[in-house]
């Protein structure tokens, strides 16, 4: 295991996308004889989406995700309250659960995600993030992960730090990342719509879509919105 996990950080350590970090997890979720793992990064905002890396069946992510699962988990929730690691699943529901919370065990099972090994993550900046371990099998794995448990931690901990970086990639344009709605806005922008417009579209003032296009510009170090617009279609290409 341990050059399994040497392996790993060198990998992540050179990872400039969400998928060299996916596939660099997920070879040491094989290595522990576990079928898939999931990274779910909770957002500060309320109502506002996870972030999640994932090898969990797509199926299941695509229905977790859209019916905003995370809400109900109780998974999410127990990681969300505590930094210890945990075990979950079928079999192992504390008597007071929900039927919203049995539901989503159940429909989990379905997929073959019927038991698995929880590392919460409470960074100092205050964001929390949690990486489970899956099987369809409870003995599958356990061994491994309870003799492997504190090594697990450090590197969920030190996935949850590289992560950070794929969440904002999306919106880097000329070295410098964007916040998303200056980024929306100047993706409207090179599209031909006018800061009216733009309004219209994204439900803000027209002031208010042209103050995001005027940061834009400022944090790109142009004079123009046509420079800024030639910077984002050249990034871009690039991805």
């Amino acid at each position: 295991m341990d050059r399994v996990f040497q392996r790993f950080a060198e990998q992540l350590t050179e990872s400039t996308h969400r998928d060299a970090a996916q596939q660099s997890m997920a070879e040491v979720a094989a290595a522990l004889e576990l079928s898939c793992f999931a990274y779910l990064a909770f957002p500060r905002r309320p109502g506002s989406a996870p972030n999640l890396i994932s090898t969990y069946p797509r199926s299941w992510t695509a229905i977790y995700l859209q019916r905003g699962y995370e809400s109900v988990d109780p998974v999410v929730r127990r990681a969300m309250r505590q930094p210890k690691p945990f075990r979950w699943g079928l079999g192992l529901e504390a008597r007071n659960r929900s039927e919203a919370e049995r539901a989503v065990f159940e429909e989990a099972a379905k997929f073959g995600i019927r038991c698995g090994f929880t590392f919460p993550i409470h960074d100092d900046k205050g964001a929390i993030a949690a990486l489970s371990f899956a099987s369809d099998d409870r003995r599958t794995g356990e061994r491994s992960l309870i003799e492997h448990a504190q090594s697990l931690r450090l590197i969920a901990t030190f996935f949850h730090a590289h992560a950070k970086r794929f969440w904002t990639i999306d919106r880097m344009v000329g070295g410098v990342v964007l916040s998303p709605r200056e980024y929306q806005c100047l993706e409207w922008s090179a599209r031909g719509k006018s800061a009216g417009e733009i309004g219209i579209i994204l439900g803000i003032a027209e002031r208010t879509a042209g103050f995001h296009l005027d940061n834009a510009r400022a944090k790109l170090g142009v004079s123009s919105l046509r420079q800024a617009i030639v910077l984002l279609t050249e990034s871009k290409s690039r991805k």
